[in-house]
């Protein structure tokens, strides 16, 4: 391993769990984060069931889940906020292990993630530090800046900007955010209540191109609502009391304490560039998305979740620098096509003016009743990964499984249940069927035999006639042998 640490710019959640996901593979981490404190209010609320695989592969996906609570479903409401359509979600388990999706309080998830780094001893975190100069080279060297305005230098075997929407990496290496939309400025507010308040417990998005808003209850005590902000409109303008009224309603404004009423201009962007040698840019500092299929902070922790086996093998010497030539290969056609949806979801849901409501209604009446429309409506699952280098897409369309995210069941190693990701290890492995177990190969040569009772992985297999899988360490199909 190199004598130098990987250093993370930014102490996110997103720099965080990569953080975690290269101390678990081996690696020595200098985490920076230039604000002395954790941000103390909500930002993000939503996980799916695929990013807690990653949290999974962090070691804090149970303090998270104790932390959050189900998700469950969508109802699009008219301007009146009469309901048009409710698309439903379990909260038991999916096809990922996981409920598909779930509120977090990101103060919470920052503190689990903070105090799994402060006990692994292969990770240091240093706040009210701040990144000023990267010189390129092996190894990298970064100037960081204490808050009494003290420079130093240190030695990197690799940086990665997880250093948000302003990102400092991203400007260093001379990378910049390319637009896929206009902006879009929405209010943000974010309040406790001292008693449960009577709410579906679920995304409630109102359909209205004349005030396209959304409500969701978060955890515990905490609720949040946003709306669409109009030209010269401020957040003074919209915390008025009869605004208040009217966007809360039907809560009455005086149960509720306001946490938090801020601006934000929402954004539909992906960098030109997302490394320039060893200097890597993820989640925020790399791509920015609207809110409407809850996937901002989940794009940034499905990145390091790829990059993070890719840049222990380089940085190990089992693969050279070209394995990181793939990293913006895969993840940037996956982001873009999460942010066409919720851009495309976005202007379904709220555009089209009077004209448009009507028509929603009127279709809505429809597909609502529909099982298939239903389903792609709580569906959390991303589309795959292209064909390439590290994808061998062959194979019919709709078999083919190289690409997708394999499925984690429940499954039973000598009767033990567990989750199957904790089964396969942390690197490549083999699975095949065999009647209703699996036989897995792991990257060592080891073979674990498992039951899958409830036939998730053996019946996908068989759909995409496969005999055997090959699975990459971020859990994606490699490849599948016929």
């Amino acid at each position: 391993m190199p004598a130098a640490p990987v250093l993370v710019v930014g102490a996110g959640p997103v720099g965080l769990t990569a953080a975690l996901l290269f101390a678990g593979r081996g690696l020595e981490v200098h985490v920076v984060e230039r604000h002395a404190r954790p941000y103390p209010l909500p930002r993000a609320v939503h996980l799916d069931d695929e990013v807690l695989r990653v949290l999974q592969a962090a070691g804090v996906v149970d303090d998270v889940l104790a932390r959050s609570r189900p998700m469950a479903g969508l109802r699009l409401l008219d301007g009146r906020h009469r309901v048009l359509a409710e698309f439903r979600r379990s909260p038991d388990a999916g096809l990922h292990g996981f409920p598909q999706g779930s509120f977090v309080h990101q103060p919470d998830l920052e503190a689990v993630l903070a105090a799994a780094a402060d006990a692994d001893p292969r990770i240091t975190v240093d706040r009210g530090v701040e990144l000023v100069g990267l010189t390129p080279g092996r190894p990298v060297v970064a100037t960081l800046r204490a808050d009494d305005g003290a420079d130093r230098s240190v030695r990197a075997a690799a940086v990665l900007g997880c250093d948000g929407a302003n990102s400092t990496v991203r400007t260093l290496i001379g990378a910049s955010m390319r637009p896929l939309g206009p902006p879009d400025r929405w209010l943000v507010l974010d309040v406790r209540a001292p008693g449960p308040l009577p709410v579906w417990p679920g995304v409630h998005q109102v359909c209205d191109p004349r005030r396209a808003a959304t409500f969701m209850p978060v955890t515990a005590d905490r609720y949040r609502w946003e709306c669409r902000m109009a030209p010269g409109e401020t957040v003074a303008d919209l915390t008025t009391p009869d605004s208040l009224a009217a966007l809360l309603a039907p809560v009455d404004p005086e149960a509720v304490t306001i946490e938090r009423a801020v601006e934000y201009t929402y954004r539909a962007e992906v960098a030109d560039r997302w490394r320039a040698g060893r200097l890597l840019l993820a989640g925020d500092a790399a791509h920015l998305s609207p809110p409407f299929v809850g996937q901002g902070l989940g794009l940034g922790l499905r990145d390091v979740h790829q990059l993070a086996w890719k840049l222990a093998d380089v940085l190990g010497g089992a693969a050279d620098d070209e394995l990181l030539d793939s990293y913006q290969a895969e993840r940037e056609p996956h982001a873009r096509a999460l942010i066409g949806v919720a851009r495309l979801l976005g202007r379904l849901m709220t555009g089209g003016g009077r004209a448009g409501s009507v028509l929603r209604r009127a279709v809505l009446a429809v597909v609502r009743r529909i099982p298939v429309v239903a389903r792609l409506a709580t569906d959390s699952a991303s589309p795959p990964l292209p064909a390439g280098p590290l994808v061998d897409r062959r194979g019919r369309p709709g078999r083919r499984l190289a690409g997708h995210l394999l499925p984690q069941p429940t499954v039973l190693v000598d009767g033990r249940p567990c989750r199957l990701d904790d089964v396969l290890g942390p690197g490549q492995a083999e699975i095949r069927p065999d009647g209703d177990r699996l036989v897995v190969i792991r990257a060592d040569g080891s073979e674990v035999t498992a039951d899958d009772p409830g036939g998730t992985v053996t019946g996908w297999l068989r759909h995409g006639r496969a005999s055997a899988v090959t699975v990459r360490p971020d859990r994606i199909v490699r490849s599948a042998r016929g």
